[in-house]
């Protein structure tokens, strides 16, 4: 598998795959943007960083939660995106996901 421009891979355990993307939106869809990746579910951790590609806040997330559940959590730190939004013309989202690797198949050739 090739990797995509940014896009990094990480092994975090044998049944779990995890890689790292960054995007680039407006300071104005900060908000909506960060409730769509929370709603996958697949996503660990966000990290919003400036122009310069300073940190500015780093969201730790847990998978396995009920998105109601993350969603009443995560309100005070959509409430911080907000103001941070109106304050930033561009920001950069570097977004760290998981997924499970599916069990291998056994080779049909191998019986």
């Amino acid at each position: 598998m090739g990797e995509q421009p940014g896009r990094i891979d990480h092994s975090t355990a044998e049944d779990e795959h995890s890689w790292t993307e960054q995007i680039e939106i407006a300071g104005s869809e900060l908000v909506d943007r960060t409730k769509e990746l929370i709603e996958e579910g697949n996503v660990r951790r966000l990290i919003i960083r400036n122009q310069s590609d300073e940190v500015l806040l780093e969201v730790p997330l847990t998978t396995g939660v009920a998105v109601g559940g993350v969603m009443t959590l995560i309100a005070p730190v959509l409430a911080a995106l907000g103001a941070m939004a109106a304050l930033l013309t561009h920001v950069k989202v570097e977004i760290v996901r998981t997924e499970r690797k599916a069990e291998e198949l056994p080779d049909p050739q191998e019986r």
